[in-house]
């Protein structure tokens, strides 16, 4: 029998009315393994109905009972990692290793997040002026919308949902309807670890549903992460309709390789950074930038025994390195571009297209593709291709790397390796991307940072998690007091310090 998902709404879990479904896939297998209800505009004013009306209530909760919560989700959480890692792993198609460490990074922002006493104070100015107190605090939105990717089914939702109800927020999630196992599973969770009914509901849907809350005018504010096509329209729509928003767009991540760089290392940085979770991750390396032909030639020359031998299976097998594709129509999407930059002369080193796993030929795999001597103004170089392939571009000095990166119209993640501390220092401070690793392949900061990029890759002023998360799911009210000890006499001049 395959599964039929429901919405989980007020608590419970409501079965879909509209009469539409979508297809959940194991990628491994290429079965259907459930389906997944796509709901109604009802459906959708239902969810932000319960989390109004779970508003009141939680917002007026102390900031440590909302922590103690929190705390006891974030244990909930630890214990059944294995669980929602297997959730992923299944309907996504992360190897199992993978998934687990995709859970874990979603659980320290529910354990940032437990410290909230802390990051939600205000300022209090004694004695401003004469007998007067200015002090601040910041006050919860009200009902926020969290509109989640495939790629990651746990990291995302516990990236939004975390900070969103731990600063006094009521939350309805849209997951992707491609893998909504694992979120389905949180909020079943955040139940199960005392949150209140209505402070988490997840909707199941498609545009229809994001449409809802974008513009329902509950919806204070709206999270996104998805490609930049989707965010520019998720930002604007939720901004004309009055929303805070953050909408988190493409990349097409550069790592620049100095001739003084440990290619040993380069090699195996590039290989997880760009092949890890079938190069389905917006912080992926899928391009690397060689200074010097002799760099290029040494680099080629180690990553296609590398690529070749790929360790590819099943997710749920262990030791592995890449798993498959999401969907067959991802699967395709990706064979295109490999084709692209071959017709635009990029040379194709290594072509994974024609692998199949002995056993699960109808699964969504693909090899490892690698090619070299790629072109800046090959479309195949422009656009994200999303997939297991890394592109190798040739330059011959440290400036014209680093304009690559800088040029490119996304601006999420870049990395240098190098042993030249003044270019590392001058590649952090010059190039025009929001997150930078120093011989470090992925630099996704940790949760007590923030996540966010530049240019296409992201709209809004506010980034993902960190403080940046209690700046965005907040707004500041600042009280003026006195309390004098004579009567006040008339002022008809703007009030000044004294």
């Amino acid at each position: 029998m395959v599964k039929e998902y429901t919405h989980y709404i007020n608590g419970e879990h409501v079965a879909g009315r509209s009469g539409r479904f979508q297809d959940v896939f194991n990628p491994s297998t290429g079965e259907v393994s459930a389906k997944t209800p796509l709901a109604s505009t009802a459906e959708v004013e239902d969810a932000i109905a319960a989390a109004q009306a779970a508003f009141p209530e939680w917002s007026g909760t102390s900031i440590v009972q909302r922590s103690r919560i929190m705390t006891r989700f974030t244990q909930l959480l630890y214990e059944k990692q294995p669980e929602l890692a297997e959730l992923v792993a299944r309907e996504h198609g992360k190897v199992i290793e993978d998934a687990m460490g995709s859970v874990l990074r979603g659980i320290e922002v529910a354990e940032f997040a437990c410290g909230i006493p802390h990051l939600q104070k205000g300022e209090f100015s004694d004695n401003a002026s004469r007998d007067i107190d200015i002090y601040s605090m910041r006050k919860p939105l009200g009902v926020v919308a969290g509109i989640t990717p495939f790629n990651f089914p746990a990291m995302i939702p516990l990236w939004m949902a975390c900070m969103a109800m731990v600063t006094g927020n009521t939350v309805v999630l849209k997951p992707s309807e491609k893998d909504p196992g694992c979120p389905m599973r949180l909020a079943e969770l955040w139940v199960e670890a005392g949150g209140p009914k209505g402070v988490l509901n997840v909707v199941n849907g498609d545009k229809e549903a994001v449409d809802c809350l974008l513009t329902d005018e509950r919806i204070k504010a709206v999270s996104f992460v998805g490609s930049t096509a989707i965010a520019k329209y998720v930002y604007s729509t939720a901004t004309a309709h009055g929303k805070r928003c953050q909408a988190m767009g493409g990349a097409k991540n550069h790592m620049l390789i100095m001739p003084d760089a440990d290619l040993e290392g380069v090699a195996n940085a590039l290989m997880g950074a760009a092949y890890g979770s079938a190069g389905e991750r917006c912080m992926a390396i899928s391009v690397g930038v060689c200074v010097g032909d002799e760099v290029a030639d040494r680099l080629v020359e180690m990553l296609k025994p590398r690529v070749e031998a790929l360790k590819i299976g099943q997710s749920l097998d262990k030791g592995l390195e890449m798993g498959p594709l999401v969907t067959a129509e991802h699967r395709q999407k990706v064979m295109n571009y490999i084709q692209m930059g071959v017709d635009e002369g990029a040379d194709l080193v290594v072509d994974g297209r024609d692998f199949t796993l002995p056993g699960y030929e109808n699964g969504f795999f693909l090899g490892g593709s690698l090619f070299d001597r790629v072109k800046p103004d090959m479309k195949s170089y422009q656009d994200e291709i999303f997939g297991p392939v890394l592109q190798l571009l040739r330059v011959q000095s440290f400036e014209e790397g680093m304009a690559l990166a800088s040029d490119h119209e996304y601006g999420n993640g870049t990395s240098i390796f190098t042993n030249n501390g003044p270019a590392a220092r001058a590649y952090a401070d010059k190039v025009e991307v929001g997150m930078v690793g120093i011989n470090v392949p992925i630099p996704v900061p940790l949760a007590f940072h923030s996540f966010g990029g530049w240019k296409q890759s992201a709209f809004g002023d506010h980034n993902q998690f960190g403080m940046e998360a209690v700046r965005f799911y907040t707004k500041v009210k600042t009280i003026t007091s006195r309390w004098p000890e004579s009567a006040i006499a008339a002022d008809f001049s703007i009030p000044t310090l004294k």
